[in-house]
């Protein structure tokens, strides 16, 4: 019986031994065929297939080692240099790589961006056509890539902050498709160099507040571009300089892990037991993974040789990563050589096979486009009406393109049809529509999904107008928004609202006034003074299927906070060509007060970085429900500027408080008038209506218009319509000059075409170019006031 039992456990020992070493030969051919990518992608950029290339070569082994403890559920808001991990998690193919590369736009070929990222900008879907939010638990999951250093690092915390609340947070357990119990880790990666970077650090400490399952990867390869790491970080190490944030047994904090990046079996050690950990107690981690090198320098601009002394280049050659994993399987016996180099040999086979595949799904539908167009060509010469010399040239200089572009063959059709303007024929009648054809075609391919559309986008919510009562209740603006805020908690389970004062004394303004006490601290609750790490909170939030309300106390600060939201929100739907949506709300209130950092209305700045998100402008707190009401409805991202000096303004109270929506992108005559046309929103309306009142005594008729929404503008072009009756439009707003009042005066007179219908020379009236002065006389001679409104009307009508 002993005899048994032990050729029994040598069996099982010999299977368990043949699964490690089929483990270790698999990860081996992933490691070459990764290195095999990024050594041919590299040429595609150089011979001109592809435009830039940014590879993950030298990091090929720890991100297999790290891609092992990526489950389901899990996501990764990562680093422009992690295919590898991307090819291990089953993320990509390595055929979707080369696509990308060449920026392919049909997502059946770049599935993460239809060909609008560069390469390694990987995305995974989140959410449906028809406005449901996928399983989430049951796809390992990419929140979609940014180029710019860091930019990943906030939208991690939100992430990982997500997985705390559905943990802790009873009301969310019920949605298992969001989440396993908050069992989920983000894994962020991050160069060693764009740790130098603020948002790391505010990242990292808002981590270490918060004691969230958040594990940041650094890959240290010693340089930022040309730059020495000694140049980079404090004591030259990101490890030992936040040693200050290590956990103790009695603080908070995160653990900290060195690794070897090229050394496989201590790092699927490390990552095993400090992942593990991670997931079971949520307290974040940070895994320096030192000595990665860089086998081809920073990307294709450049060459390493330039700035790497020799010593350094022989080192990286000797501590290559696939290099050492190679003898360290001969050194363990788990492999011969014949065997390893057959690996290698298939690796790069496959790596060519795929490549080959992509640039042909790339090229085909682009000579077919070339192919129709000479055909046009043709029927053009065989007619013989056109310039046939010129028609023949310009088809046979694009034929003899060997890899020809898109725009290549609209700029053909273009230059024939520009040349025959005058000419009337059925052959450039039917090239003319051909033209058109694409145009169209190719605006779908490189300008649609800015917005969402269908059940995602908040255009399509339907109007529900607010309900009073026969003698309406009055009270304070910012009672309004508290009742509404407490109404909106108790129906609605994933909201959450949060930032600077929000928490215990709810608010600067007390919109939450007493109801973090009453709802929960975890679904209202208090932030440091951190605004960038609010706003990507927020974003990881959101983007997981809840559906945050995120405060930034006064507008001026959200300077603070917009990087994420433009580089990272505001292009999310258009670079991920709407698989992806993060429907974050930024709170946040701001235009006349007192002094230069508390009075702001930048909204000319807001409306140009924020192109994908709406901005909302209510004039009372009572639109304000209505449009939170509408956004709350959708799944887009908005910025809610509510008016700092309307919260203690008499409003009447609707009864139907969280069920009546106010449409975005439509105006509201607040006054009707004949003689001229008055458009602004928010604060500055009451400047205008007391300006109305002397107005109306010289027995000049004015229609004020409150646009509501600067993003999107006026739809249905309500003002153009008014513009019509008056034929006097002036735009006034307290932002600076060219700022808000430029943009809708554009919008008016080239979108809506109203110069047409203009008696006299439009006006734009703004605040004065520098910030506002302190103080009453400070803002009324800095910001538009009733009586410079009435001086330009009453030029106008001169006029």
């Amino acid at each position: 019986m002993i005899e048994n039992n032990e050729l029994t456990m040598n069996m099982d020992s010999r299977l368990s031994f043949e699964e490690f070493r089929k483990e270790v030969l698999n990860d081996y051919r992933l490691a070459c065929e990764s290195r095999e990518v990024s050594l041919l992608a590299r040429k595609e950029v150089l011979t001109g297939k592809a435009k830039f290339g940014i590879f993950g070569d030298g990091k090929e082994v720890a991100q297999i080692a790290m891609a092992k403890y990526f489950l389901p559920g899990d996501f990764r808001s990562g680093y422009y240099r992690d295919q590898t991990f991307a090819f291990a998690s089953g993320i990509s193919t390595i055929e979707q790589f080369f696509s990308q590369l060449y920026a392919d736009p049909d997502p059946e070929n770049d599935p993460f961006s239809a060909g609008r990222q560069m390469n390694s900008h990987f995305a995974t879907p989140n959410i449906t056509e028809d406005g449901n939010w996928r399983d989430l638990t049951k796809i390992k999951n990419t929140a979609s890539d940014m180029a710019p250093t860091a930019a990943q690092m906030p939208r991690s915390l939100g992430l990982a902050f997500a997985s705390k609340l559905f943990r802790e947070v009873e009301d969310l357990k019920s949605f298992t498709h969001l989440s396993h119990n908050g069992n989920e880790i983000c894994f962020a990666t991050i160069g060693d160099a764009a740790t130098s970077e603020g948002h790391f650090w505010e990242t990292m400490n808002a981590a270490g507040v918060l004691q969230v399952p958040l594990a940041v990867f650094v890959w240290d390869d010693g340089y930022g571009i040309s730059v020495p790491r000694k140049y980079q970080t404090t004591k030259g190490s990101i490890s030992a300089a936040m040693e200050g944030f290590r956990k103790t047994e009695d603080s908070n904090g995160f653990d900290i892990y060195n690794v070897k990046g090229w050394d496989y079996a201590g790092m699927c050690e490390v990552f095993e037991n400090g992942l593990r950990k991670v997931r079971e107690t949520h307290v974040p981690a940070l895994f320096h993974v030192e000595e990665i090198t860089q086998p081809q320098g920073h990307s294709t601009s450049g060459s390493h040789e330039r700035y790497k002394s020799k010593d350094r280049l022989a080192w990286e050659k000797e501590f290559d990563c696939n290099l050492k994993m190679r003898q360290w399987i001969l050194e363990n016996a788990l492999s011969d050589e014949a065997t390893l180099q057959e690996i290698e040999l298939t690796a790069k086979a496959t790596a060519t096979a795929a490549r080959k595949s992509a640039w042909e799904k790339y090229i085909a539908p682009i000579r077919q486009q070339v192919k129709t167009l000479a055909a046009h060509g043709q029927a053009i010469v065989e007619e013989g009406i056109a310039d046939t010399g010129m028609v023949q040239q310009a088809i046979q200089q694009l034929k003899a393109n060997r890899e020809p572009q898109r725009r290549d063959v609209l700029k053909t059709a273009a230059g024939i049809l520009f040349r025959h303007k005058k000419t009337q024929s059925p052959a450039l009648q039917a090239l003319q529509q051909y033209y058109d054809q694409l145009q169209q075609q190719e605006r779908e391919s490189y300008s649609s999904h800015l917005y969402a559309t269908g059940a995602n986008s908040a255009l399509n919510v339907p109007e529900v107008p607010a309900v009073y009562a026969d003698t309406p209740q009055m009270v304070n603006g910012y009672e309004v928004l508290n009742k509404y805020f407490d109404q909106l908690f108790a129906e609605n389970p994933k909201v959450f609202a949060f930032g600077e004062d929000v928490g215990k004394i709810g608010d600067v303004n007390q919109g939450f006034a007493g109801l973090q006490q009453k709802h929960g601290k975890q679904r209202i609750f208090d932030t440091g003074i951190r605004e960038l790490t609010i706003m990507g909170q927020a974003i990881g939030m959101a983007f997981r299927g809840l559906k945050p309300i995120a405060e930034i106390q006064y507008i001026d600060y959200l300077l603070y906070g917009l990087e994420p939201l433009s580089d990272d929100v505001a292009s999310l739907q258009y670079r991920t060509r709407g698989i992806q949506a993060c429907p974050v709300i930024v709170r946040t209130r701001g235009h006349r007060l007192e002094g230069i950092w508390h009075s702001g209305s930048p909204m000319g700045m807001i409306i140009h970085s924020l192109r994908g998100m709406h901005i909302c402008v209510p004039r009372n707190m009572v639109q304000a429900a209505g449009m939170y009401n509408t956004l709350l409805s959708a799944n887009e991202p908005a910025l809610m500027v509510e008016s700092l000096n309307g919260y203690r303004l008499k409003e009447k109270l609707p009864q139907n408080l969280t069920e009546f929506t106010v449409p975005l992108g439509i105006p509201e005559v607040l006054h009707a008038g004949t003689d001229i046309t008055l458009v602004s929103y928010g604060s500055t309306l009451r400047v205008v209506e007391e300006a109305m009142h002397t107005l109306e005594q010289m027995e000049i008729s004015c229609e004020l218009i409150d646009v509501q929404t600067l993003l999107p503008f006026d739809i249905h072009h309500s003002i153009l319509e008014s513009l019509k009756k008056t034929n006097r439009i002036l735009f006034i707003d307290e932002d600076v000059p060219g700022g808000g009042t430029a943009f809708m005066f554009q919008q008016v007179m080239e979108i809506q075409g109203g110069y047409r219908w203009l008696d006299v020379a439009p006006r734009t009236l703004s605040a004065q170019a520098h910030r506002p002065a302190y103080g009453s006389d400070g803002d009324y001679f800095s910001k538009p006031n009733a009586e410079d409104v009435v001086q330009v009307v009453m030029a106008m009508m001169e006029e």
